[in-house]
Parts: C-alpha cells; structure tokens; sequence
C-alpha cells in the first residue's frame, strides 16, 4: 500500500489521540506524540500488507513514543517558573530568579537546563545543537553575570 498521510492522518487520528491521552494525560504532550508519530509515518513506515497492518504500525509507534515521553519526564522533572517563585519563600532567591529570567536567552537556556532541569552539559549541547564547550562558556558567561548582578545589589 502506497503511504498516503492525508488519509492516515484522518483515519486515524482520533483512535491515536485516545490512545496517547489515556497514556499522557497532558494535552500538549499528546499533540506532540502524535506529530512525531505521523512523522515517522512519512519517514519510515514499512510497506503495509493492509489497512490493519498500518494501524497496528500506528498504534505501536504512537505507544512507544508515550512510553519515551513518560520516561523522559521521570529521568527529567518539570518545574514550572510559578512553582519555583512559590517554592523560593527568601526574597533573596527570588530576586535570584528573577535575575537568571532577566540573563540572555542563551545564557539563560544553558543555566536553567542545567541548574533547573537537571542536564548534563553533553545533554544541553544536543538538546541546543551546539557544541560542550559553547554550553559551557554559555554557563561560565551567566554565571558570571550573575555574579556581577548580586556585587552590585550587595556592594552598591
């Protein structure tokens, strides 16, 4: 059978988004599942011997990449930047975070990947697509302005 994605993405659809929903139960993460499992369709998809071959195709493909979803978020916990402002009761932490928000979007990727998220520097050079050592003068910089943020607060 000839991959026609229009007709999958119809077909299916609905049947993949139950599935990934009962699995995830976090709407952002089931569009997600299901974008990357019609991507693989388009990618890789055998040749189906018939329509039920395809949809078990669907169905295994989707499960899995829950499955990698699911594992990603217990190796990697979330916290949301409302949760960290509550979570911080010191001032002195807030004003913390409010300078990390206020860094460089590069610098502030990299530290909160880092310090926030829990990566690895080899982990943020592929999640970013750069290099370790670009990730770690990333770090380096932010740290350093940070620095020079809390002298001037605490000297000034």
């Amino acid at each position: 059978m000839e991959k026609d994605i229009r007709g999958a993405v119809i077909k299916y659809s609905d049947m993949l988004y139950k599935i990934c929903i009962v699995i995830l139960r976090n709407e952002q993460d089931v569009q997600d599942a299901m974008q990357d499992t019609f991507c693989r369709y388009l990618e890789k998809a055998p040749d189906f011997q018939d329509e039920e071959h395809e949809k078990a195709w669907l169905i295994r493909v989707a499960t899995n990449i829950c499955r990698d979803m699911i594992r990603f978020r217990i190796r990697h916990p979330k916290v949301s930047i409302e949760e960290l402002e509550n979570s911080l009761a010191a001032p002195e932490h807030k004003r913390t975070l409010q300078e990390l928000l206020e860094l460089p979007v590069k610098q502030k990727m990299v530290i909160y990947l880092h310090y926030v998220e829990g990566y690895q520097i080899r982990e943020i050079a592929d999640i970013l697509g750069i290099t370790e050592g670009a990730v770690k003068m990333r770090l380096k910089r932010g740290r350093e302005q940070m620095q020079r943020q809390w002298q001037e607060v605490y000297n000034g």
